[in-house]
């Protein structure tokens, strides 16, 4: 079940919070686009820690770039982060320039996220800034079994971003399992909603999508 909301007063305006965590692999991006193809844009707007990281890539050789750590909270900009949910849950319009995935050649597109009665934050960390947890109505966990989400990271970093397998696997060993452990999983329990998304399968998640935006529309719209 839902616990109850502190913004079930339609009079207050102020929207619902779903805060949507997964790790590396978990299958968090399909999650969400098939959770918001339930709504409309006037229903559900979302904000992602991602497009929070401080910009470094412009500096970093490609050696670098490799060795960096971007799993841990203190590459995110946690301020911002929270001043825009803050915004976003008074009903302000924010802009934000979008991630570009630690590609100095890239030009970043300015977001703009407009206020909607359901405002989804999504993100590795959103558990663990314990101030954001807190501002959550509804906490969704994301979880795939080790080797299923580690071979969704290599088909996404060899493919999409063009690190190498022994760059991909550095990374995936000493960067993204010790934070998933550290600042994700401790906070399983907590969670409304966990889902195990081990299959490959649009139907298994658009089922699950379809009974929690049931639910939402019947308390939240």
């Amino acid at each position: 079940m839902v616990k109850q909301s502190k913004n079930t007063n339609s009079a207050s305006k102020a929207p619902f919070i779903i805060g949507i965590a997964g790790g590396s692999g978990s299958g968090k991006t399909f999650f969400l686009k098939c959770f918001l193809e339930h709504f409309t844009n006037e229903e559900v707007s979302l904000v992602s820690q991602d497009d929070y990281y401080f910009p470094v890539a412009h500096n970093m050789t490609p050696e670098e770039n490799k060795l960096y750590n971007f799993d841990l909270p203190d590459t995110i900009d946690h301020n911002h982060f929270k001043e825009d949910i803050s915004k976003l849950f008074h009903n302000e319009t924010i802009y934000k320039k979008e991630y570009t995935f630690n590609n100095p050649h890239a030009v970043p597109k300015l977001l703009e996220i407009k206020p909607a009665p359901i405002l989804i934050v999504e993100g590795l960390f959103i558990l663990h800034f314990r101030d954001i947890a807190a501002l959550l109505d509804m906490k969704i966990y994301i979880e795939a079994d080790e080797e299923v989400a580690l071979e969704r990271r290599l088909k996404r970093d060899l493919a999409e971003r063009g690190y190498s397998r022994d760059d991909a696997m550095y990374k995936w060993i000493n960067h993204v399992v010790p934070a998933y452990k550290e600042f994700l999983l401790p906070y399983k329990d907590e969670c409304d909603r966990v889902i195990t998304n081990n299959t490959h399968l649009a139907d298994d998640i658009i089922c699950v999508t379809e009974a929690i935006s049931k639910e939402l529309r019947e308390r939240v719209l």
